[in-house]
């Protein structure tokens, strides 16, 4: 052998090895990585959440979390060692100052564990690992089914206690705020389009399988960031904002196969074939894997919709 392939030979066996280290030194925390569906159980209700763990050089972790409302929040750093994890995250909207600690055990790849929130409940939660929903194949689209026929609430249902939802002119109306409303029929991947009109400063949102809101807020000439309209709420801005002033009807046109999403708002693509990471807050379950509703959010304003047509997948 030349010097010069000693050389090569000699440089390829260190980086070989430097390799097997890394990777001997990460095997311990390679078990808890991933995204995990979660349901917190708070007395006869099931709760969905969403956690995320990524590791960080070699021996730390840290990761997201979604709970039952707001948006993904970053943990700095998540604890595990001999198969049990620990973190906390800051409150969001609650005005507590107490942050939220979950602690929990790794075992037969689920995890299990409880739940100290922010007003100081202890809730019992189990997680699995959250799908793929990866697809190599392009869909083949049926027929468009128009979910309202702007008549009444025929296939429709609130989620709350009370519907303040009603129908006038062939508009689909909360005019105040209350309960959420969600299709009675569920979907896989789908196009849907949809126009909505709102008032100034409101808010609602589209939610896709009831899982994933594209959020719906008045946001004329604001910046297009993760809370604004048009964004999958806390995972994914959009690229522009083309929004309208209050009080004109505006329009999305939604592709979601899996977990990857396209959404055109106003005639403008602002978010292109992006992965959704997983659930965002006030989503129905964590069931990630299964059909799901379109949902709308009524309890944050005032909001209307019509037009509204899906294009399931074959």
């Amino acid at each position: 052998m030349t010097t010069r392939f000693k050389k090569i030979a000699s440089i390829f066996s260190f980086f070989l090895i430097i390799g097997q280290s890394v990777s001997a030194q990460l095997a311990p925390i390679k078990s808890i990585e991933g995204r995990w569906d979660i349901t917190i159980t708070r007395g006869d209700k099931k709760v969905p959440s969403w956690l995320e763990v990524n590791h960080s050089g070699v021996k730390y972790l840290n990761g997201y979390f979604v709970g039952d409302g707001g948006s993904a929040r970053p943990i700095s750093r998540i604890n595990f060692a001999d198969d049990k994890i620990s973190f906390s995250v800051p409150p969001q909207w609650d005005n507590i100052d107490k942050d939220i600690i979950v602690e929990g055990v790794l075992k037969d790849d689920k995890l299990s564990g409880t739940m100290i929130t922010t007003k100081g409940e202890t809730l019992n939660w189990t997680a699995v690992r959250a799908p793929k929903l990866n697809s190599t194949r392009t869909p083949v689209w049926g027929a468009p089914i128009k979910l309202f026929n702007g008549k009444n609430l025929d296939g429709w249902e609130a989620t709350g206690p009370t519907n303040q939802w009603i129908v006038e002119n062939g508009v689909l109306k909360s005019p105040k705020s209350g309960s959420n409303i969600r299709t009675t029929r569920t979907f896989n991947d789908f196009k849907l389009h949809v126009e909505f009109r709102y008032p100034k400063e409101s808010n609602s949102g589209v939610y896709l399988r009831g899982r994933y809101e594209v959020q719906v807020t008045d946001s004329e000439g604001r910046d297009p960031l993760k809370d604004q309209l048009g964004a999958v709420y806390g995972f994914i801005a959009p690229l522009e904002m083309p929004a309208k002033p209050a009080g004109e009807w505006q329009s999305f046109d939604i592709t979601l196969v899996g977990r990857v999403v396209t959404v055109v708002l106003n005639g403008k693509t602002i978010i292109y074939k992006n992965e959704i990471p997983g659930i965002t807050g006030g989503a129905l379950d964590s069931n990630e894997g299964e059909p799901g509703p379109i949902f709308f959010q009524g309890d944050h304003g005032p909001i209307e919709y019509r037009n509204i047509v899906i294009t399931p997948a074959k």
